[in-house]
């Protein structure tokens, strides 16, 4: 199954896994592979202006955001753009989690490499005791249920 535009329902859930996989894999020289060498984000109020931009964002947030665990899940698509809403929890260096909601609106280009990535996030600050994304670090499993299974 290609995860190059035109999308289908199918395929533009895959491109969405594909993408919570390579975020929670947490490697910003690999994640970046999946965007354009020009690629244009807004990710909260920071503008990034391409790939090279993209990876030192992605290691920053990494290293900032620890424990980071990722669901994405499909809102919409069209022949080469995909709507996503997230969610995502972690912990700073204190101790502190939280979980941020997000929506996202990507731009592909007729490689399947995201040229476009608008991001808007919200934190939510919560205890410990009320964090819902348990898995070991890395790719969601497959039985874990997604944001709507979970009332997110």
């Amino acid at each position: 199954m290609s995860t190059r535009p035109p999308f289908t329902r199918e395929t533009a859930i895959q491109k969405v896994r594909l993408a919570e996989d390579g975020w929670n894999g947490r490697n910003p020289e690999k994640v970046s592979l999946a965007y354009t060498l020009d690629t244009k984000w807004r990710n909260r109020a920071t503008f990034v202006h391409n790939r090279e931009e993209a990876k030192a964002f992605l290691t920053a947030k990494w290293e900032q955001e620890l424990e980071y665990r990722l669901i994405k899940e499909l809102w919409a698509f069209t022949e080469n753009r995909i709507a996503v809403r997230y969610a995502y929890e972690w912990h700073d260096s204190s101790g502190n989690w939280f979980r941020s909601y997000g929506n996202e609106n990507w731009e592909f280009d007729e490689n399947g490499l995201m040229k476009n990535r608008h991001a808007s996030i919200n934190d939510l600050a919560i205890k410990e005791s009320e964090r819902k994304f348990l898995w070991p670090q890395g790719r969601r499993p497959d039985d874990h249920p997604g944001l709507s299974e979970l009332g997110l």
